[in-house]
């Protein structure tokens, strides 16, 4: 095979070294040079200067966990190309794998051009995508606590969720304060209800009737204060995503033309895909990195399987959320898709079928930079020639013969 990188290096990175494989390709047999650093700073220092030494051009490396960033940020300020490899894509011959094999292995791929880059979105990019990943797990969290608020409650036989949208809104918190401050009688207690309020009060006096005992004001007291912690947390993270925008809030707002897309899902789009569309040469390259069209599993003539790839977790449930939420929208283009599709390949394939119809025209939006145009409700409607062949030929399958011919307008009929 043709060398395409004569001097490049392969790296094989752990959490507490990486092991370096140099190849340099002259006249006669590839030669291989072998050495372990540290990933101390000073460690990837000394592998930065022995690569400039070599005069590597390209360096290959696996990305490994969270452990291949920080090589990745000190590389990435020297002269050589770096190229991030999945490791499911570069795995070696079973039975041979060792620290300086696998680290050989990167170097002899990348010599013949076998490697396939992933995607290393850059700085501005990774940072806000590190701020939102981070507010998701926190949100989840106090969604946690809210329903173990909720239960606590309930144990307590306070109906506070059959009369209130949200235990821990404005009525609810108060109500929830007072409890924990010992308040039990129920008059005083719907005293504190907001006058927004619909629900009859006879109906919220009686579900303000239990018992409490000091088990439960301590878990209440627990739990709320979780919640404040939290909502704080990702009130800062809002705050400073909200600092950090200004490259993509144009793109952010163009995003939110579009049916189902929020600031905040917007934000998220923006942070794990960029703004920069021509790292993806079409729509479906950028729908088969995120995992949303069926696998290619086939053997014999057969396909074996059609089941999503586990890719961009983080993308992925976001954009399922987003197509829930435009879906709803009545007279759409998206609530066409799905209803068309769902009788057919249930909820969750149509669901799935609209979340990548709806990561094409996002590809198209940030890479045009136009704003979103619906196709409409009746983009499925066949025309009546169209449904009129489609009905002829089922019946030709059915061994007869059919002529069709435009007819006369019927007259209307008034019942």
């Amino acid at each position: 095979m043709d060398i395409l990188y004569p001097r490049c290096a392969g790296l094989d990175v752990h959490k507490d070294s990486v092991v370096a494989a140099v190849r340099i390709a002259a006249a006669g047999a590839a030669a291989t040079d072998v050495r372990t650093f540290d990933t101390t700073t000073r460690g990837l220092l000394a592998l930065s200067g022995w690569l400039s030494e070599h005069g590597c051009t390209h360096v290959a490396m696996e990305a490994t966990g969270v452990y291949w960033k920080p090589v990745w940020h000190i590389l990435s300020d020297g002269d050589v190309t770096l190229i991030l490899a999945n490791a499911a894509h570069v795995k070696n011959v079973p039975g041979r794998k060792t620290d300086v094999a696998d680290a050989v292995w990167l170097s002899d791929l990348l010599a013949h051009g076998l490697i396939r880059a992933s995607f290393v979105p850059e700085p501005a990019t990774q940072a806000m995508r590190s701020l939102l990943r981070t507010r998701k797990p926190l949100v989840r969290e106090q969604a946690s606590h809210v329903q173990r608020l909720q239960k606590t409650l309930e144990d307590a036989n306070i109906k506070l969720s059959s009369v209130l949208a949200s235990v821990v809104g404005q009525s609810g918190r108060d109500i929830i304060k007072a409890i924990i401050a010992g308040e039990s009688d129920p008059d005083q207690l719907l005293t504190l209800v907001h006058r927004g309020v619909k629900t009859l009060r006879e109906k919220f006096r009686a579900a303000l009737q239990g018992r409490v005992t000091r088990q439960h004001r301590f878990l209440l007291r627990l739990h709320l204060r979780q919640i404040d912690t939290l909502e704080a947390a990702i009130l800062e993270i809002d705050e400073a995503v909200d600092r950090d925008l200004d490259p993509f809030r144009q793109a952010v707002r163009l995003l939110r033309t579009h049916p189902g897309i929020s600031d905040l899902s917007g934000q998220v789009v923006i942070s794990e895909i960029g703004i920069d569309m021509s790292r993806f040469p079409t729509a479906g390259h950028l729908v088969s990195w995120v995992g949303l069209c069926p696998r290619n599993d086939e053997s014999a003539g057969k396909r074996r399987s059609n089941r999503l790839r586990k890719a961009a977790p983080w993308l992925k449930t976001m954009l399922i959320q987003c197509a829930w939420a435009a879906v709803r929208k009545k007279g759409c283009y998206y609530q066409a898709q799905f209803q068309r599709l769902r009788h057919r390949r249930g909820p969750k394939k149509a669901i799935c079928a609209v979340a990548a119809s709806m990561l094409t025209a996002i590809y198209h939006m940030l890479r045009d930079g136009t704003v979103y145009k619906d196709l409409g409700a009746d983009h499925f409607h066949r025309s009546p020639e169209v449904h009129a062949q489609r009905l002829a030929k089922q019946i030709e399958n059915l061994g007869f013969t059919c002529t069709i011919a435009p007819g006369q307008q019927a007259e209307p009929v008034s019942i």
